[in-house]
């Protein structure tokens, strides 16, 4: 994670490769395919903190 104490969702999904661009990023967030500690997760721009588990498919990401 960066200095900050959070990362944006589409930009974690990014990062981690996840998704392929910005775009794809936006759109499996629009198709309700992220959760973010076990709920739905549709803000594309959700301020995630340390501590966030975000699981995308069959792919899960515990933010540290």
């Amino acid at each position: 994670m960066q200095n900050s104490d959070y990362i944006e969702l589409i930009k974690l999904l990014k990062a981690t490769n996840v998704a392929e661009t910005g775009a794809h990023a936006k759109q499996i967030v629009e198709e309700g395919q992220v959760q973010v500690n076990g709920q739905p997760e549709l803000r594309k721009r959700a301020k995630l903190p340390r501590g966030s588990i975000v699981q995308v498919f069959d792919t899960t990401i515990t933010i540290t």
